[in-house]
């Protein structure tokens, strides 16, 4: 059987419209929306789509003044002005730039992007459902006033904005993406409502060159921004000891009323641009260990989008399929055979074979920090200390 025991106090609001895959700079840009159709697919193939308890929902775009909760007016103009003109270069609002070229849907394919996160987050705080996915969510390097790193409307941004819209008092926003999640911790950085988590390739060997364990907040919100940098070549046990040496304990100080988690599948040993080493089964271990956090935390509520990833068909669709899997309560196993039929889709659609199970193999398994504690001469284990260090104390933790 391809799942586990279902989970059946697990709701599930799916969040997917066919037509955020136009959400695409070019023919040659490694964003390609195949990967949000062979996610899609691969979904409906485990049957994960139509399963009880399980609510496919297409939520309408973002409006102005939705968008506005982040971006500034200028910006918003600036990115309709480039929808009409392609050829357009606006350094200013980073657009027109090499990683964000500007295309006719430019505008309305990034706002039905942001338009599904923010209902996610309506659906999980209303009680509507208990989780909520957007996997084509998760583009967390859009600034208020310009687009940067592939992002155009900051969509985890704005859904947290809109939660505490509608009364959330504490929302913790969890990125485990191999860049830093710059755009998001900048919107809330003085906030003392939202605390922000990164998990990321260290700054010195990857784009934005920002989230050093230094960066903790604002002076109304010291300690809300926390900061893991990775080292280069961190595979999974490294990459699962580090989150489970800071997220859990944060969590629990914190004590969120929602999570709001991103997770970017560019830590994968795969992925062209990044120099993680992570597999699908530690992704899935931290989907895991997110889903059960929320439950621990909050009643359930959490809202789970996706974000980078550029192995394309390797990697994202299992990726965030596990992750759905996972939202639903009914995770399926690792060593599962993918379907027949999304194989071939898969070769339809890119000439690419398909990987042929839901695992590459790995166990997942990990040192605990606190149990086994640490390595001084190890890199990994300095910016695990080092960034308990930077924030645990303001929540009355020891590093």
């Amino acid at each position: 059987m391809p799942h586990t025991q279902p989970d059946r106090s697990c709701q599930l609001s799916l969040f997917w419209d066919e037509a955020e895959t136009a959400y695409r700079f070019s023919d040659r840009h490694p964003m390609d929306p195949v990967r949000l159709s062979l996610t899609m697919r691969l979904v409906e193939s485990f049957g994960l789509a139509t399963a009880p308890g399980v609510t496919v929902t297409a939520a309408p775009p973002a409006g102005d003044s939705t968008l506005a909760l982040v971006h500034r007016p200028d910006y918003l103009a600036a990115v309709r002005r480039a929808a009409a003109d392609p050829a357009l270069v606006d350094e200013e609002h980073g657009l027109g730039t090499e990683d964000n070229p500007v295309f006719p849907e430019i505008h309305s394919a990034s706002a039905l992007i942001a338009g599904q996160s923010v209902a996610a987050a309506e659906a999980v705080w209303r009680g509507g459902a208990r989780h909520a996915v957007n996997f084509a969510g998760g583009l967390h390097h859009a600034m208020p006033e310009r687009a940067s790193g592939f992002c155009v409307y900051n969509d985890p941004a704005l859904a947290i904005a809109r939660l505490l819209e509608l009364g959330a008092e504490r929302v913790a926003y969890v990125d485990v993406d191999v860049h830093h999640g710059d755009g998001v911790q900048r919107a809330f950085w003085n906030d003392p409502r939202v605390l922000t988590v990164s998990l990321h390739e260290h700054p010195s060997t990857l784009f934005p060159q920002t989230g050093w364990a230094t960066e903790t907040g604002g002076p109304e919100a010291p300690g809300l921004a926390a900061n893991l940098p990775l080292p280069a070549g961190t595979s999974d046990a490294g990459w699962l000891r580090a989150f489970h040496a800071l997220v859990p304990e944060l969590l629990a100080a914190f004590k969120p009323q929602v999570i709001v988690s991103q997770h970017g599948a560019d830590t994968h040993l795969e992925d062209p641009l990044a120099h993680l080493l992570v597999t699908v089964d530690a992704q899935r271990e931290v989907a895991r260990s997110l889903h059960e956090l929320a439950h621990q935390h909050c009643e359930g509520r959490w809202v789970a989008l996706g974000g980078g990833g550029y192995a394309v068909v390797d990697v994202v669709p299992r990726s965030w399929t596990h992750l759905v899997a996972i939202a639903a309560g009914r995770p399926i196993e690792p060593t599962t055979e993918t379907p027949e039929d999304w194989r071939a889709e898969v070769y339809r659609r890119t000439r690419q074979g398909a990987p042929l199970r839901m695992t590459d193999g790995a166990d997942a398994g990990y040192r605990d920090f606190a149990e086994h504690g640490y390595d001084p001469a190890d890199r990994l284990d300095q910016a695990i200390l080092a960034a308990r260090r930077a924030v645990f104390p303001q929540h009355g933790l020891l590093p």
